[in-house]
């Protein structure tokens, strides 16, 4: 799980990033004014980001950084480019600089989440989340109570955390993420039927199954009692993801 919220904060981000790259530097050869020029610099370092080329990032957020050194866009990016590279240390000094110039920028506040979510510290991750989350107008808002949630799960608070996926559901009804964790909660506490309801939502929105979901399918089944279902998730779990630690632990159950 300590990777799943990196990649909705960051991963996810980077990868829209990666898929649009159509700007060049060769735009800067028209006039701009200091902010349109500091904007498409930013923009660029971000799609360099995309691609995984850190220098050239760096050296666009470079001149953005020369044309306003208190820009919280250019820390941002920055603290990406950071965290990518493993420099931990100056991801952290840059993430709390972008908050520091604007502490009403949530996807510097997302970010810098996944960010302590992926050093363990999930107590200060759960404490910018619950930040992020207050803003309305945020459009990653839903993803925001996704990753609260899973930090609630770390943090071993399965309440908190049911209600976080519950906002985030109610935003966006197909998010996997959120409807594996609902089911798997529900299924923890005993409550079959509605685990069920999560699952076979869960199961409709996502093109492959896990191999989580596909453990909880087979426990669900066995509960339930359908043996097609348990032997068709089975045969699936062997298949797609016999390296798994859910396929050790289905092993062990299946022995007894």
């Amino acid at each position: 799980m300590k990777s799943v919220l990196q990649i909705i904060c960051v991963g996810s981000a980077l990868l829209l990033l990666s898929a649009c790259i159509t700007t060049t530097e060769s735009i800067f050869t028209e006039q701009y004014s200091p902010q349109e020029a500091l904007d498409q610099r930013v923009a660029l370092a971000r799609q360099y980001i995309g691609e995984g080329n850190w220098e050239a990032a760096k050296r666009n957020l470079k001149l953005a950084y020369d044309i306003d050194p208190n820009n919280a866009h250019v820390y941002e990016a920055f603290a990406l480019v950071y965290q990518s590279t493993g420099e931990y240390e100056l991801a952290e000094e840059n993430f709390k600089m972008a908050i520091k110039i604007d502490p009403k920028f949530p996807r510097a506040r997302n970010n810098y989440a996944a960010f302590l979510f992926s050093q363990q510290r999930y107590e200060e991750a759960e404490k910018q989340l619950e930040v992020v989350v207050k803003d309305s107008l945020y459009s990653g808002r839903p993803l925001a109570f996704v990753n609260l949630g899973l930090c609630r799960m770390q943090l071993f608070d399965p309440e908190g955390a049911e209600e976080a996926f519950v906002r985030a559901l109610a935003m966006d009804r197909t998010n996997a993420i959120a409807l594996l964790e609902m089911a798997q909660i529900r299924f923890d506490a005993g409550d079959y039927p509605n685990a069920r309801k999560y699952y076979d939502t869960y199961r409709t929105v996502v093109r492959q199954q896990s191999a989580r979901g596909l453990w909880l399918g087979i426990r669900l089944a066995r509960e339930t009692g359908d043996r097609d279902a348990e032997s068709s998730y089975a045969l699936a779990l062997v298949n797609l993801y016999p390296d798994s630690v859910e396929y050790q632990a289905f092993k062990r159950t299946d022995a007894k």
